[in-house]
């Protein structure tokens, strides 16, 4: 009958893959992913309402249990008002923000905060500023923790695609990759709600340029 045919065929294509993993992580018991595509800041990333005052790299940063691969300091102006974003580009990442944030902020809980359509990020208020950080990952939407960035990565960044280069070099299957933003603006009033809408409004601009122009693999 046709539907054991269709039966056969699925439990083959299981076995076969299960058959995979197993050849695969006899011959390379610990992979690594050996080639990164070489990624340039623009100098100039258009943000709505503001301008643009300068842009310098970020260089010989340390982030822990990531791999940094380079990053761009962006500063804006409106109104008088600077706003900061620091971007940096992590490989091999566990995607881990309140990790990142703390040799820079002394900040170990920072409040988290949803948008449907872009994701979780995180606000708080250091010495004066206000922060907005998030990962901006390759698909789906941003994280703040680790188990937030290893679920969005399970759900999206597992392709066939990455199974056959898996298969066949040394190559990662989840894309553990991760741009990490960073905005930061002085706060204005006694209460940070205000401010908070200003890194917001900017911050949703900025992660809809980003996520259409993600680093290639």
């Amino acid at each position: 009958m046709p539907w054991q045919k269709v039966r056969i065929f699925l439990l083959a294509t299981i076995l076969g893959s299960i058959l995979l993993v197993l050849g695969k992580s006899l011959v390379y018991p610990t992979t690594a992913n050996n080639t990164v595509t070489p990624f340039v800041f623009p100098e100039v990333v258009s943000l709505p309402q503001w301008q643009l005052v300068k842009s310098t790299p970020l260089t010989h940063q340390i982030v822990e249990d990531s791999e940094f691969h380079g990053g761009k300091h962006y500063r804006y102006i409106q109104d008088g008002l600077p706003l900061d974003i620091e971007m940096r580009y992590l490989i091999n990442t566990n995607g881990d923000i309140k990790q990142f944030i703390r040799p820079y902020t002394g900040q170990l809980a920072p409040v988290l905060y949803e948008r449907p359509g872009i994701g979780v990020y995180s606000m708080f208020v250091h010495q004066g500023y206000a922060y907005l950080n998030a990962c901006i990952n390759p698909r789906g939407s941003s994280t703040v923790t680790a188990d937030q960035f290893k679920r969005n990565s399970d759900l999206y960044n597992v392709r066939w695609d990455r199974l056959v280069r898996w298969s066949i070099s040394s190559a990662k299957i989840q894309d553990r990759r991760c741009l990490w933003a960073n905005l930061s603006v002085p706060v204005q009033h006694p209460a940070p709600e205000n401010t908070y809408k200003i890194l917001e409004t900017a911050w949703f601009s900025w992660y809809s340029w980003w996520s259409q122009n993600f680093p290639n693999p």
